[in-house]
């Protein structure tokens, strides 16, 4: 799966979902239509397609740099070096300042949508095909589900209503005029995904796929944002009870090409440098170093020196999370992308999208949202893998607290602060407070909360309505 399939389908979700700028892909739908239905007739061709829906989570509109920029920078933890850099593309998230114009706001909206299309076209055509063995179509049925329920579940997070599409698009028109799905509608379903996703995959780890306890995961997440602690708890138990998943012994384990496929990972999207041209990497690893510390440093998600100084003495973290350029400034940078001897934007190492620390962070944080602090064994497991000891919370409001610090010191810039703070209903009043705090003059509503919709969107499809404030 770390290869990219560029296969027949993709003239298609350039502009299926109501995507960017459709004119001249319309004029070869009937062709490309033909060229589909010839193509999904066997089992081979299918796993090409289903290696065609992994890939799309490579793209740098998703795990290779947006969707991890979007999911940190807007917190207080990490910072845009240049605000004006790519054309404020990240900057614009430090202030929230970000526009509909904004490539990052498009390129995340597109590409998800193209997954999503990727994935109906597969689970539109997987029933008529004939499998070798039948149990492993069910397994890729629920792959797909499970890839499906993941894009949904950014897109939601990021966008608030978004169009809900669940069928193979096979002609563009017909989806224009339908606007936006209700969050509550595109939760449900992302609910349904998950849970056949479930019943479909299989129990042991995958390395490089979802398995069980990844859809467990992503689908207890999922509950976590709606506020359905106790459907967490069982989903979060279910996993810590398999056997299936453990803590790398330390810290300095978990991240790098060396440690890819490793027992705290249940999900992750896979990357190669040095393939394909150089196609097959990441961009993280050159764009999140400080702006002339390797080739196409741009100064993206940097930790700050402020949050940098919160680690406890004896966190192995603060050392093998974050490192510092003492020529640059200096600028703290994630240890976590491995900069490539391949060039630029050709980084080696996976994007964990979801891993056991997380997993037990969360289950602590259900348990003791429903009143139950004995979580708490969870938050010491994480602590003291990192050379600490126990914590000393002992209340609820204690201990809600103490897993808040501790997910910022596990996650660092992985993607997950923003999303930890929207989870919790901390984002306005933390970051009103950090920019009074700072003598920013910058002050966020809820409206804030959302991205907005693309312009390229609404410009295409006058039903979609832009989120208020934007």
């Amino acid at each position: 799966m770390k290869t990219k399939i560029n296969i027949v389908f993709l003239a298609i979700p350039i502009c299926a979902l109501l995507i960017l700028g459709c004119s001249d892909e319309l004029d070869i739908v009937p062709t490309t239509q033909k060229t589909a239905n010839s193509f999904y007739s066997s089992e081979q061709e299918i796993e090409s397609a289903v290696n065609g829906a992994y890939a799309q989570l490579q793209g740098n509109g998703l795990y290779g740099l947006d969707l991890i920029g979007v999911g940190e920078i807007p917190g207080e933890d990490t910072f845009e070096e240049i605000a004006a850099n790519d054309g404020g593309r990240f900057g614009q998230l430090d202030d929230f300042s970000t526009n509909a114009g904004n490539d990052l706001v498009g390129d995340i909206w597109r590409e998800s949508y193209e997954g999503i299309q990727r994935v109906n076209v597969i689970l539109n055509r997987i029933e008529a095909v004939e499998f070798e063995d039948t149990s492993l179509k069910t397994t890729r049925i629920g792959e797909m589900k499970f890839v499906r329920g993941l894009l949904y579940f950014n897109l939601v997070r990021l966008y608030g209503d978004v169009p809900l599409v669940l069928e193979e698009t096979t002609n563009p028109s017909d989806f224009f005029g339908q606007g936006r799905t209700a969050a509550a509608e595109v939760y449900a379903q992302i609910e349904i995904d998950l849970t056949e996703a479930i019943q479909n995959l299989p129990s042991p780890r995958i390395i490089g796929r979802p398995a069980k306890g990844a859809a467990q995961a992503l689908l207890a997440d999922v509950q976590m944002n709606q506020g359905k602690y106790t459907a967490a708890v069982s989903n979060y138990a279910a996993i810590v009870n398999s056997g299936e998943y453990a803590l790398m012994p330390s810290t300095a384990e978990i991240f790098g090409s060396t440690n890819e496929g490793n027992s705290e990972i249940l999900f992750e999207v896979q990357y190669a440098s040095g393939l394909d041209g150089n196609r097959e990497g990441e961009s993280a690893a050159s764009q999140f170093r400080p702006s002339g510390t390797t080739a196409n440093a741009k100064g993206h998600n940097l930790p700050s020196v402020e949050f940098a100084d919160l680690y406890e003495d004896g966190d192995t973290r603060a050392s093998d999370y974050i490192g510092i350029d003492v020529d640059a400034n200096p600028f703290y940078f994630s240890l976590k992308y491995e900069v490539s001897a391949t060039g630029p934007d050709d980084g080696s190492s996976n994007h964990i999208v979801i891993r056991y620390a997380d997993v037990l962070l969360k289950y602590a944080e259900a348990l003791n949202e429903t009143g139950d602090l004995s979580g708490v064994q969870y938050l010491n497991s994480v602590r003291n893998r990192a050379g600490l000891p126990n914590t000393t919370a002992s209340s609820q409001s204690e201990l809600r607290a103490a897993i808040e610090m501790e997910r910022r010191f596990e996650f660092i810039g992985e993607g997950h602060r923003w999303f930890d703070l929207k989870r919790t209903g901390k984002a306005v009043e933390t970051m009103n407070a950090w920019f009074t705090a700072n003598n920013k003059n910058v002050t966020i509503t809820a409206n804030n909360l959302v991205l907005p919709i693309p312009q390229s969107q609404l410009d295409t499809d006058p039903v979609i309505t832009q989120n208020p404030g934007y």
